[in-house]
């Protein structure tokens, strides 16, 4: 670290963009600063400490760690049994309830009400808001099945969607709560463009990453009806075997609110560096 007009978050944030390993990192981080607060960042060290999957929704300005986009991005850069997959360019993609499919299906996914907030800040810019940065967000259905791809939804598109942050840097999703499915942990993936003329081009995209959830509220979420599958799988995984989130969730487990009866809310602080 070198630039010492920068805060010590986004120190940090370079840090962790480096990938070496960010359990690791914090590790020595700590050890050296450990009650030293993010001056200028409105966070503490502290938010940082934990990467269990009992750890709930950093709100430290430091870049999200980069992520696979896995097997099902539907943003053109791989394809599906109908073709190259491509969400970004559907009519109607810009949307905010993600709930029902478009552009000709007709699809609506069944499940637990979830209302997603992601709040976008640039690490690069004394963590200010990132007003019109835009935010593609998918995930698969109660049974675990990804539109455009799994055989039984791959003429849906569901559950995708693309939104463009708000003056306050805010996007806000209308979704169903995602189902376990064999072999990860419960997530939502996402990918950042640095504005939504941007978006409809997946090379554009400046940071792709997933989130989680408590496990608390994933026991809960799954004593709803049509969950039963999920909470079988679910009892044969962790946060600590997960080949995403083995190596830390601090920065990656939504905080939230609500119940299975009522719906929940999911909010999650992403830092981008742009």
């Amino acid at each position: 670290m070198h630039d010492h007009t920068h805060c010590l978050a986004q120190d940090i944030a370079t840090m962790l963009d480096m990938r070496a390993s960010r359990r690791q990192s914090l590790r020595w981080l700590f050890a050296g600063a450990a009650a030293a607060p993010l001056a200028g960042c409105g966070a503490g060290v502290s938010d940082l400490a934990g990467d269990s999957g009992a750890s709930a929704g950093s709100t430290t300005c430091v870049v999200i760690p980069e992520e696979t986009a896995g097997p099902y991005p539907g943003d053109g850069t791989n394809s599906s049994v109908n073709g190259v997959a491509n969400a970004l360019i559907l009519a109607g993609i810009v949307r905010s309830d993600i709930r029902s499919s478009i552009a000709g299906a007709t699809g609506v996914a069944a499940g637990v009400p979830l209302t997603i907030r992601l709040q976008l800040v640039n690490v690069k810019a004394s963590c200010a808001s990132l007003a019109g940065a835009t935010v593609y967000l998918w995930h698969c259905d109660r049974d675990g099945n990804y539109s455009m791809y799994s055989s039984a939804v791959s003429a849906e598109n569901y559950l995708r969607g693309v939104q463009e942050a708000d003056s306050t840097g805010l996007v806000t999703f209308s979704t169903i709560f995602p189902g376990c499915y064999a072999g990860r942990m419960p997530h939502v993936h996402f990918e950042i463009y640095p504005d939504l003329t941007k978006a409809s081009l997946a090379s554009n995209r400046v940071r792709t990453s997933q989130f989680g959830f408590p496990t608390a509220t994933l026991s809960e979420a799954y004593s709803a009806t049509g969950y039963a599958t999920s909470v079988r799988n679910l009892a044969s995984m962790s946060y600590a075997t997960d080949n995403v989130f083995s190596d830390g969730t601090a920065l990656q487990i939504a905080n939230m609110s609500g119940s299975a009866a009522l719906g929940y809310t999911a909010t999650l602080t992403v830092g981008v560096a742009l």
